[in-house]
């Protein structure tokens, strides 16, 4: 995992079926989760997306599936996702200490 930011396997299994396929009509360059890495470092270190590190898929290839993301709703059910699993995780570990 190069960036704080990247996802782990445990994130990309619970996030991986929310992220539309698009048909197959020839093999992705890029997959989605490393697409989604070079979303979730933008948004992390807010730089320009031009400044998108050069081993994360090109800014317009990062940005254009961010902009169909966000505007389908799909990061809002990723993030939606990822809070559930915290919340979660947050409220066994309480339960577990007796607070």
């Amino acid at each position: 995992m190069p960036y704080s930011s990247s996802l782990t396997d445990k994130e990309w299994e619970l996030i991986e079926p929310l992220v539309p396929q698009k048909k197959k009509t020839r093999p992705p360059y890029w997959t989605k989760r490393q697409i989604l890495d070079g979303v979730f470092y933008q948004l992390k270190n807010g730089c320009n997306w031009g400044d998108l590190p050069k081993d994360l898929p090109p800014y317009s290839t990062v940005f254009w599936h961010y902009k169909q993301w966000r505007a389908d709703g799909v990061l809002e059910q990723i993030m939606t996702r990822l809070h559930s699993q915290v919340r979660q995780h947050v409220k066994k570990n309480k339960n577990g200490r007796g607070y």
